[in-house]
C-alpha cells in the first residue's frame, strides 16, 4: 500500500505503508477532542473467562490512559481477587466494596468510590468477599440486572466506566455484561487463550438475545504479544482470520514494566510514561474514542 496521510484535524487518523502487528497499515489515532461536558458514561466490560490474559492490566491502564485525555472514568473492581484495587493502591477492606453495594440497594454507590493517584480515575474497590456474591444474589428477582442498577446511580458522573471481569461466564460475569454497552475482549497471544474466544462471544450474543439487546463487542485486544515468537505471530494471525476488523488494532507487547507498575500501586502510564507499554495504551485510548466506543 502507498504512504497515505488523512487529516487528523477532521478525526480521521493518519496512515503509513508500514504494517503493524495485526498485518493492517499502521494507523496512528488522533488525539482526542477535549469534552465540554461530562456523562453519562458509556459502560465497557473487559471479559474473558480465562486467566491471565490481561484484564485487569487493561482495566487500569487504559482507565489512566482515557483521564489523560480528560475523560472522567470509574473502574469497578468486579473480581473477588481485588487485583485492579491493588493496582490502583485503593483501600479493599473496612471499605464500602462493590459487594455491598449489589446486597444492599440502601447503600448509595458514590460512598464507595475511591479517588487513585490518577486524577480523573476512580474506583470501586472489591475484595474475597464477591465471592460469595453469587450464593446471594442466586435468589434474588432480576438477579442479572443487579449490578445494572447499580451503576446506573453513578453513570451520569462519569463519561466511561470499565468493569474488570473475573475469569468465568458465572453469574457475576453475566451481571457485567448486562449492565454495560460494550465489551472488550483481551486475548493472550497464546493457543489456550484463542480457544476460549468463540464461548466467550457465544455467551455474549445469549445476553444480547435475552438481557441486553444494546451490547455491542468493542473489539478483541491482543495482549502479551511477543513478535520475536513464531507462536505469538501465528496466533494473532488467526485471530484476525477469525474475527477480521473485531480485532483492534492496537497491540500490547509482553514487558516486565507492567508486574514492576503492580508492585508501585500505579499505572505503567505513571510508572514509566515514556515506555512503549504506556504509549500503546494510549493508542488503545485513542482507537475507542476513535471508534465511537468512548466519548
Amino acid at each position: 500500500m502507498t504512504d497515505q496521510t488523512l487529516d487528523q484535524a477532521d478525526g480521521t487518523a493518519s496512515l503509513d505503508s508500514e504494517l503493524g502487528p495485526t498485518g493492517r497499515p499502521h494507523r496512528e489515532f488522533p488525539e482526542p477532542a477535549a469534552l465540554r461536558s461530562h456523562g453519562p458514561a458509556r459502560i465497557i466490560a473487559l471479559c474473558n473467562q480465562k486467566g491471565g490474559v490481561g484484564k485487569t492490566t487493561t482495566s487500569i491502564n487504559l482507565g489512566a490512559a482515557l483521564a489523560e485525555y480528560g475523560r472522567r472514568v470509574l473502574a469497578i473492581d468486579f473480581d473477588p481477587q481485588g487485583a485492579l484495587s491493588a493496582g490502583l493502591g485503593v483501600q479493599s477492606h473496612d471499605v464500602t466494596t462493590i459487594y455491598d453495594l449489589l446486597l444492599s440497594r440502601q447503600l448509595d454507590p458514590i460512598d464507595a468510590i475511591q479517588k487513585s493517584s490518577v486524577e480523573g480515575l476512580d474506583v470501586i474497590p472489591a475484595n474475597i468477599d464477591l465471592s460469595a456474591a453469587e450464593v446471594h444474589l442466586v435468589n434474588e428477582v432480576a438477579r442479572e440486572q443487579i449490578l445494572a442498577g447499580v451503576l446506573k446511580r453513578v453513570a451520569p458522573l462519569y463519561d466511561v466506566i470499565l468493569i474488570d471481569c473475573q475469569p468465568s461466564l458465572g453469574l457475576l460475569t453475566v451481571n457485567a455484561l448486562t449492565a454495560a454497552h460494550g465489551v472488550v475482549i483481551p486475548l493472550e497471544c497464546e493457543y489456550f487463550a484463542l480457544r476460549g474466544v468463540a464461548l466467550l462471544i457465544e455467551t455474549i450474543d445469549k445476553v444480547r438475545d435475552r438481557l441486553n439487546p444494546a451490547i455491542q463487542l468493542d473489539g478483541i485486544l491482543a495482549t502479551m504479544y511477543d513478535a520475536r515468537t513464531l507462536h505469538s505471530r501465528e496466533v494473532l494471525e488467526r485471530v484476525i482470520g477469525a474475527f477480521g476488523d473485531d480485532v483492534l488494532e492496537t497491540v500490547i507487547t509482553r514487558t516486565v514494566k507492567f508486574p514492576d507498575a503492580t508492585v508501585a500501586a500505579v499505572p505503567i502510564t505513571e510508572f514509566a510514561p515514556e515506555h512503549q507499554a504506556s504509549k500503546a495504551y494510549r493508542q488503545l485510548a485513542r482507537e475507542l474514542v476513535f471508534r465511537g466506543a468512548v466519548a
